[in-house]
């Protein structure tokens, strides 16, 4: 698997860097995230603040040897756990920073949304899939 491992370092490296930057826009500008939190959760503005550090928090512990695996494995949850807030932003054509945000943005995040779980995964070394696979004996 050391064949693989320059490639799951760059592909650390980018997810850290775009949950960094998603974590300061989220503390930044949580205005612009406030409308697309479904109305079941509690504290939307709070909420927002809290998937900001979240997502902080998880870019930092991508880079450090012994948190990887942990910080790999809670951002791919975080990413389904985001998931209704995407939901609800399409169904319910709520525009973002003040431009209608249509199926032509939506259909693809919808279809990205596994490949970034499975990315949070696979750069942390908590899974391998599908570069190798268990031998059965």
């Amino acid at each position: 698997m050391t064949g693989f491992e320059p490639v799951r370092t760059g592909l650390r490296l980018l997810l850290a860097a775009l949950y960094c930057l998603a974590g300061v826009w989220h503390l930044t500008i949580p205005g612009d995230f406030v409308p697309i939190v479904p109305a079941w959760v509690p504290a939307p503005h709070a909420m927002v603040i809290f998937t900001g550090w979240c997502e902080l928090l998880g870019a930092t512990g991508l880079l450090i040897p012994r948190l990887r695996k942990f910080a790999g494995v809670m951002l791919a949850i975080y990413a389904v756990c985001v998931f209704p807030a995407n939901i609800r932003q399409a169904f319910d054509h709520i525009p973002f920073r003040g431009h209608a945000v249509g199926w032509d943005f939506n259909g693809p995040r919808f279809a990205f949304q596994p490949v970034l779980v499975w990315w949070s995964l696979f750069c942390a070394g908590a899974i391998n899939w599908p570069f190798r696979r268990d031998r059965v004996s």
